[in-house]
C-alpha cells in the first residue's frame, strides 16, 4: 500500500480515537454558545466592577459574549456553590474571590467542597488599607499598638460584619501583635467608615478603592496597607510588612474559576485568553486606576496562592474562635 494512503489512514484512525476521548471534541469546538460568569456579590462592589471590566474584552479572545450573573448570599457561598454543582464544560465560569479560602476556615457546613473549584488564573490584588480618624492623633502603626497595648481591650475596630476578609485582617493582626482590641461589626463597609469618621470606633481595615477619596480627602488617616509591596495609588503609605509586623499579606484578590472536571485544553484555553485580558494595557490602567495590583498568576500558580491563603485564615479563625453556619 502506498505510504500516503497508510499515512491518511493512520491519521483518521487517530483522529477517530480521540474524539472517543471524553470531552476531546467538545475541547476542540469550544466555545460555540454564550459564557456564563456568575458573580457571588450584587452589583456595584469590587468583585463585580472588576468582572465587568473584563467580560467584553474575554469575549473578544474566546469568540462568544460572556455574560454576568449575579448571584449573591452567604458571603460568595451560594454563588461557588452553584459553579461547583454545574456542568464542567467551560460554559459556566465564576469570578473568584477571597470567599473561596476565607469561607472554609469559617463555615461548619459548606454547601460545597473546595476540591469542586478549579483554578484557571488570577488577575490581580486588591490591598486592604488599615484607617484611623485623623483626630485620634495615631500617625503610625507603631503608635497605634502602643495605644493598644496600654489598654486592652479598650480599643475598637470597626468591620464590614462577621468572618469577612476585613474582620479577619484584623484579627490577624491582634494575633501577630499580640493585642486585645475589641470587633464592632457593622452591617456594610460603608456604614463602618461612617462610624471611623464619627469616633464610634477607633480603626478598621477597608477595601482601598472603597477608602481611597475618603484617604485624599483627609477624612480617614491611612497608617498601612495589607500587601507586601505598597500600592501604586498610595504610595506614600508602608505596608504592614514595613511597619514591623512580619509576613503579614492580605489582599482581596480576584481571578477566574471552573467546577472541576472541565477538560484540559478547555482550561488551557481559558487560562490563554485570561492572560491575555490581563496584560491589555487598556485594562491594566482601568485595574490601576481603581487601586488594584495587576499580576497574573496561572491556574496551578492560583492553585498554590488559594493553598497557602486557606492555611493563613484557618490559623486566623483558630487564633479568633470565629465559627460562622
Amino acid at each position: 500500500m502506498p505510504k500516503n494512503i497508510q499515512r491518511r489512514q493512520l491519521l483518521k484512525a487517530t483522529g477517530a480515537a480521540l474524539l472517543a476521548v471524553p470531552g476531546f471534541a467538545s475541547a476542540q469546538s469550544w466555545p460555540v454558545k454564550p459564557i456564563r460568569l456568575l458573580v457571588p456579590f450584587p452589583p456595584g462592589g469590587l468583585i463585580d466592577t472588576m468582572a465587568r471590566l473584563m467580560s467584553a474584552r474575554l469575549a473578544q479572545e474566546l469568540g462568544q459574549p460572556v455574560v454576568i450573573d449575579n448571584k449573591p448570599g452567604a458571603g460568595g457561598n451560594l454563588g461557588a456553590a452553584e459553579i461547583a454543582r454545574s456542568t464542567p464544560d467551560g460554559y459556566a465560569l465564576l469570578m473568584a474571590s477571597p470567599p473561596l479560602t476565607i469561607s472554609p476556615a469559617l463555615y461548619t457546613s459548606m454547601p460545597y467542597k473546595p476540591e469542586q473549584i478549579a483554578p484557571v488564573g488570577l488577575m490581580g490584588r486588591v490591598p486592604n488599607v488599615l484607617i484611623v480618624n485623623p483626630k485620634s492623633g495615631i500617625n503610625n502603626l507603631a503608635e497605634l499598638l502602643a495605644k493598644a497595648k496600654s489598654r486592652p481591650g479598650q480599643l475598637n475596630y470597626a468591620s464590614n460584619g462577621n468572618g469577612t476578609s476585613l474582620h479577619l485582617s484584623a484579627e490577624l493582626l491582634k494575633s501577630s501583635t499580640g493585642t486585645f482590641i475589641t470587633h464592632i461589626p457593622y452591617r456594610g463597609a460603608a456604614q463602618a467608615v461612617t462610624g471611623l469618621i464619627a469616633g464610634e470606633v477607633d480603626m478598621m481595615f477597608e477595601n482601598l478603592p472603597s477608602v481611597i477619596g475618603q484617604i485624599q480627602a483627609g477624612s480617614v488617616k491611612a497608617l498601612a496597607v495589607t500587601t507586601r509591596q505598597r500600592s501604586k495609588a498610595i504610595a506614600n503609605v508602608p505596608t504592614l510588612i514595613e511597619s514591623g509586623v512580619p509576613d503579614f499579606d492580605v489582599s482581596a484578590w480576584y481571578g477566574l474559576a471552573v467546577p472541576a472536571g472541565v477538560p484540559a485544553a478547555v482550561l488551557a484555553r481559558l487560562e490563554q485568553a485570561l492572560e491575555k485580558v490581563t496584560r491589555d494595557a487598556d485594562i491594566m490602567r482601568a485595574m490601576e486606576s481603581r487601586g488594584a495590583d495587576v499580576g497574573f498568576l496561572n491556574a496551578q500558580q492560583m492553585g498554590a496562592f488559594m493553598t497557602t491563603d486557606a492555611a493563613k485564615w484557618k490559623r486566623v479563625a483558630s487564633f479568633a474562635k470565629i465559627t460562622l453556619g
